[in-house]
């Protein structure tokens, strides 16, 4: 492996049958070592990138590298230098999550003494060892997710790739993984997470890239971008209005706002106006005043510091969460063939 890179990305594009353009022409490099998070909504082309990278997908153009080695010249020496754990979780129900690790290690090459030290490890790891003769079938969904992760983990590959691992997770389950990659991460590797959850992204990543539609729009440590955003943001709910044959609320708040010499950006999140502010906390009574004044109704208003929230909407103009779960690029694309229309 590169001393410096795990994975280079050099103006990678993915199309699939049918003229679906996935990926178009990113450019991104991660660290040997680092915790990187590409973030985006469903459809916006990560689940792609990450099969590509992971040698599960060909790519249409591009140069794409992984722990040294070209993904479509050397895929073996890929494969083998890495772990990767989907976001459907392949568990044998019937299997117990002991004999199931051990499977795993057999099948990456491991002898049945090492299979079961690196079992151990690694259940202890996640604080399973008490139900490791358990059969899966009887494990939480947060169980399974993490009896999962560590069946990637049992060749210790220095490049972990992880797609949307936290994913239906309760919070508890959630922070127990968060604490889980944490430290994988503290022992050397290498994690390349893919998520759309921006404050999952927030407390595990050193890097991000933030990609929407098949391009990264952003790219940056999470406190790098935050602070970029130039002042902290007013979130104000605007109310519904009776009255008929009028511009609508939010568009005339928007467009009153935008006039303000304090002001340095205005968004629309659904019925929630976002304003950029220097001191937003001081101009929020001028800022009520002047929708009150021009008859639009205010449900509430907050200020807080900019998040990754924030900073998607600004460079995407919408949120992670107004997007539809389109799915990946290969679903997608696999849709007119099936008779089904696009969503």
């Amino acid at each position: 492996m590169s001393d410096q890179h795990a994975v280079i990305v050099e103006d990678l594009v993915k199309v699939y049958p049918g003229g679906t353009r996935a990926i178009s022409g990113i450019n991104f490099t991660v660290a040997q070592g680092e915790f990187f998070g590409f973030l985006g909504p469903n459809g916006a082309g990560k689940s792609t990138t990450l099969k590509v990278l992971s040698t599960l997908l060909k790519k249409t153009s591009g140069n794409v590298q992984v722990a040294g080695y070209d993904v479509d010249h050397k895929p073996d020496d890929v494969r083998k230098s890495i772990g990767f754990a989907m976001q459907e979780v392949g568990i044998d129900d019937l299997a117990t999550g002991w004999d199931f690790l051990i499977l795993q290690g057999r099948l990456y090459g491991l002898s049945g003494s090492d299979a079961k030290r690196r079992a151990g490890e690694l259940l202890e790891l996640v604080g399973l060892t008490d139900v490791a003769k358990h059969k899966v079938g009887t494990y939480s969904g947060g169980m399974r997710r993490r009896v999962d992760l560590v069946a990637a983990l049992m060749h210790s590959p220095p490049i972990v790739f992880l797609d949307e691992p936290t994913t239906g997770l309760d919070p508890q389950s959630r922070l127990a993984i968060w604490a889980y990659l944490k430290e994988l991460n503290s022992q050397g590797t290498t994690v390349f997470l893919t998520t759309q959850m921006m404050e999952e992204a927030d407390q595990l990543c050193r890097r991000v890239a933030i990609v929407d539609r098949g391009e990264i729009v952003a790219e940056g440590s999470p406190a790098v971008l935050k602070s970029e955003m130039g002042g902290d943001v007013i979130h104000v709910l605007i109310g519904a209005t009776s009255d008929e044959g009028t511009e609508p609320p939010m568009e005339r708040a928007e467009a009153l706002v935008r006039e303000r010499n304090y002001v340095e950006d205005v968004a629309i999140d659904g019925t929630v106006l976002v304003v950029r502010a220097q001191g937003a906390a001081a101009v929020v009574p001028d800022l009520l005043r002047l929708l009150n004044d021009n008859q639009i109704p205010v449900s509430s208003v907050s200020v807080a510091n900019p998040t990754l929230d924030d900073v998607f909407l600004k460079y995407t103009g919408h949120t992670i969460r107004s997007e539809g779960a389109g799915g990946d690029g290969s679903a997608q694309a696999m849709r007119p063939w099936l008779g089904l229309n696009r969503n």
